[in-house]
């Protein structure tokens, strides 16, 4: 009970500092979200995003030089269709059938790294290959909202 009402204080109190206001009036409708960046990067709370998931490094490494190949090296994004048809193709997870499509998560959903670089791609671009607990990943970020 302690430890859950400290944590609720500190979590107050850091959003105030973070504000850098002291006048606690001021923002009656807003819902302590504090300031956004002209990015949106890291600001957000949920991501709708894509993924192919390998376990072995040389299968993602493939799978991410056919994006290479056709959009990436060019400058263009990826579209989510041919993404998807990548993930179908190359993916292990569950979510291949659906290419890739993990769809709205919340920051804290997903571990570490995942949620890392989730939440930092920009929307519409492809991270780079990464590991993680359960393989190799790469992702396309399609949104975000608060």
């Amino acid at each position: 009970m302690g430890k859950d009402s400290k944590a609720k204080e500190a979590k107050g109190k850091g959003k105030q500092a973070a504000s850098g206001s002291d006048d606690s009036g001021s923002n009656s409708k807003g819902k302590g979200k504090g300031p956004k960046s002209s990015d949106g990067l890291g600001t957000c709370t949920y991501v709708k995003a894509r993924h192919v998931l390998c376990e072995k490094q040389g299968k993602i490494n493939e799978a991410y030089k056919k994006l290479q190949d056709g959009w990436l090296d060019n400058g263009d994004k990826v579209p989510p269709a041919e993404f998807a048809k990548i993930a179908a193709e190359y993916s292990e997870c569950p979510s291949a059938k659906k290419g890739g499509d993990l769809g709205w998560f919340p920051r804290g959903k997903m571990a570490g790294p995942f949620q890392e670089v989730a939440f930092n791609t920009p929307v519409g671009a492809t991270s780079a290959p990464f590991k993680s607990t359960h393989g190799y990943h790469f992702i396309l970020c399609e949104g975000r909202k608060n």
